[in-house]
């Protein structure tokens, strides 16, 4: 296939792709899946060899949040039957991130519901991060706190963070369909900020909001002139009590075209598979483990995931190994510079046209009707299960 011959060698040069190409990805049929899975998985092992990096949620404050993110069972007005808690305290939520760690996790990512942090809230996550880094040196520590004011980046990071997550979620044109309270510009400003404190940019998509194939790709070029150093892809997670509760518009397939598009778009950049993998990629979760090096372990902010050890036996039995400690993730000419040349060569967290110069070669030529996309599945309601254990309760968690 001329189409995959060609982002193989563009995803070994870190050349991006055209937008039309990363378009024919998303178009192939569910009969050519494998080809695709197999042509981004060389890619994902050029730079990350066969290595699974481990993440770990720890849920600070769930529920009660302002913002009417369409997507979030913590919105203003969730209905969703979920945990609400206010702040853990420091001990509560090292003793929490120590649980990930032990079951393999190399980061925990600190998650708070809200706009965006208080310069008291900083304070309160600075003071946990403290308290994981006495615990563990080597654990990378990652903030997700929702919209930075001017300092707080810099704060975070004299504290020891070693990260900053703030998705973009949806593309610039239909961001406004999904949230209203703040803005795409508003998101992009908060990774700016992470970029100028030093911090390492994590930043994503949710794929299933009912988003077309170009806003896809359009999310996904944002990202990668945004330069982030980890793209979390999020599969919508479609909670009883949020306005998407009734979207379910994803396959297993379509959920393997998203990643490898991505892992095109971002060669070199750590692809995470983050929430939904267990309710959308089901039995095929194996075979994205070839297009993403990281997942998060165990549960999500307000779902549960699937089981630690489960994921541990999974990704052993694929053939992959997990992460050291001591280990770097990005590739060298990434880790060894503060900021890169964005996700791959540049000469510049809770989701169909032709093929320009490649007309005509394989699968970027129509489908027929006879292998176009089949439709979604009957929904999955029976995989999504509110979480009830870890943080913010006396159950134990599932790392």
């Amino acid at each position: 296939m001329d189409l995959l011959n060609t982002l193989v060698d563009k995803g070994l040069r870190r050349e991006s792709p055209t937008r039309e190409e990363a378009l024919a990805v998303l178009a192939t049929s569910d009969d050519d899946v494998l080809d695709v899975v197999a042509a981004a998985g060389k890619v994902r092992r050029h730079w990350f060899g066969r290595r699974v990096k481990l993440n770990y949620l720890v849920n600070l404050k769930s529920g009660l949040c302002p913002e009417d993110c369409s997507y979030c069972s913590q919105r203003l007005g969730s209905k969703a039957e979920i945990l609400k808690y206010t702040w853990l305290k420091p001990d509560q939520a090292s003793a929490a991130a120590a649980a990930g760690v032990s079951g393999g996790a190399k980061r925990v990512c600190l998650v708070a519901s809200g706009r965006g942090p208080t310069d008291r809230d900083v304070d309160r996550v600075s003071d946990t991060i403290r308290a994981i880094k006495e615990q563990d040196e080597s654990v990378e520590v990652c903030a997700c706190l929702g919209l930075l004011s001017d300092g707080q980046a810099e704060r975070l990071r004299e504290a020891g963070a070693d990260a900053y997550n703030h998705n973009l979620n949806t593309s610039e044109s239909t961001y406004g369909d999904i949230t209203t309270t703040h803005t795409y510009a508003d998101r992009v400003d908060t990774v700016n900020k992470a970029h100028a404190a030093g911090l390492s940019a994590c930043s994503g998509l949710i794929a299933g909001m009912g988003e077309s194939d170009e806003d896809l790709v359009d999310v996904v070029f944002a990202l990668r002139e945004l330069d982030p150093d980890s793209v979390p892809v999020n599969f919508l997670i479609p909670m009883e009590g949020t306005p998407l509760a009734k979207e379910w518009h994803l396959t297993p397939q379509r959920c393997l075209r998203i990643l490898a598009m991505t892992r095109f778009v971002c060669p070199d950049v750590e692809v995470r598979i983050a929430g939904g993998r267990e309710v959308h990629l089901r039995t095929m979760q194996p075979l994205a483990l070839h297009l993403a090096n990281s997942i998060f372990l165990g549960d999500y902010l307000t779902s549960e995931g699937q089981a630690g050890h489960t994921d541990l036996e999974m990704i052993a039995d694929a053939g992959f190994e997990v992460e050291g400690a001591g280990e770097a993730t990005l590739p060298e000419h990434r880790a060894s510079v503060v900021r890169g040349g964005g996700c791959g060569s540049h000469a510049g967290a809770d989701g169909d046209a032709g093929c320009g110069a490649h007309a005509g070669g394989g699968v970027c030529a129509p489908a027929p009707a006879s292998t176009a996309p089949r439709p979604a599945e009957e929904p999955r309601t029976d995989l999504v299960a509110v979480r009830r254990r870890g943080a913010g309760t006396d159950l134990a968690p599932n790392a």
